[in-house]
């Protein structure tokens, strides 16, 4: 897709100390055609410090906004803002491999495109543009509702991977077509929510293994942060998603299972907070209202003390990162040849 013009996004709050490499991971990109920051009422010299990243080519600009609105709404208000028929969203801390926008565009089959995610550990990342991944083989697949839906439901002990996490090339037009945007109520799982109504109303969703984006991870990340009732929000989308029209049964009993987990996380951490600010008498209260609240949070904290009595045994250890992985996994390209 020659001449593909793309615009890439980036929601950004208190994030001085690592937008400028973001920013010049996405100039760096002869595919795009602009660069937009939105800094959502950072505290310190975000937009400042954006500004100064600019190469001279015209395509950066950057927006303040007064008052922080979270980033569904800094997304949204960088889509109205911008003109290119391809969106991409980078976050502040992250950064683009050279070249990635080059595989992603050497097909032109799809409404959404994403690639492998290179997650790099915040205590060993060096200078992210000289990073180079493993050369993997595309492996190109198409997600299906269903198959999208169940590579968001977590397991417990396992490093997190859930495609939610991707950040594919997006078509306007597609967006546009069906009225899609970020749903701003949403401060987690906006990705999720975005790309599971898209798949819903029929997105050719293309993911490929080879691996064009970087993310650090980060213990203060903002997905890191998320509040309580963040969570609720969350499964009360899932719900929303359930009310979508002519969804097959078997995609509407995956959706449940990933809405009854978040709703189960969002019981344990609700518990926990009553606890925490109203004694346990409080919160036994909140746990015994319902069956539905009691089961998870038993079980979740029952697991918890389990894990804390292995620890204290040595049977076993909090699970660290490892310095680098990736999402999804992959196979050499040189094995294939």
């Amino acid at each position: 897709m020659t001449g593909s013009q793309v615009c890439v996004i980036i929601a950004a709050r208190n994030a001085a100390r690592t937008i400028p490499a973001a920013i010049a991971s996405a100039l760096r990109e002869p595919e795009v055609a602009e660069v937009v920051v939105v800094d959502d009422a950072s505290t310190d010299d975000t937009a400042k410090v954006a500004r100064a990243a600019d190469d001279g080519s015209g395509r950066l600009s950057v927006m303040r906004l007064d008052v922080n609105r979270g980033p569904s709404f800094a997304r949204n208000a960088a889509i109205a803002g911008s003109k290119s028929p391809f969106v991409s969203i980078l976050d502040a801390d992250d950064f683009f491999l050279e070249g990635r926008f080059r595989e992603l565009f050497a097909s032109t089959d799809w409404d959404f495109a994403a690639d492998n995610i290179m997650l790099i550990r915040d205590d060993v990342a060096t200078d992210v543009s000289k990073v180079v991944a493993p050369p993997f083989s595309a492996d190109p697949e198409f997600l299906t509702f269903e198959r999208f839906i169940e590579g968001n439901i977590s397991k417990r002990r396992i490093q997190r991977g859930e495609l939610g996490f991707l950040k594919p090339v997006i078509s306007r037009a597609f967006l546009d077509r069906h009225r899609l945007r970020y749903d701003e109520k949403l401060r987690l799982g906006e990705d999720y929510e975005l790309y599971a109504r898209a798949v819903a109303c029929g997105a050719r969703f293309k993911i490929i293994r080879s691996c064009g984006y970087g993310a650090i991870v980060r213990a203060d990340s903002l997905s890191g942060r998320h509040k309580t009732q963040d969570l609720k929000r969350l499964a009360d989308a899932d719900l929303a998603l359930l009310a979508i029209d002519n969804l097959p049964e078997g995609s509407k009993a995956v959706l449940r299972r990933h809405e009854r987990q978040v709703r189960d996380k969002y019981r344990l951490r609700n518990f926990l907070d009553v606890k925490a600010q109203r004694g346990l008498a409080s919160a036994a209260a909140y746990a015994l209202t319902s069956q539905s609240n009691l089961i998870p949070i038993v079980r979740g904290v029952a697991a918890d003390k389990l894990d804390a009595l292995f620890r204290r045994a040595g049977l076993g250890s909090k699970q660290q990162a490892p310095p680098m992985r990736f999402l999804m996994a992959g196979t050499s390209a040189h094995a294939k040849k």
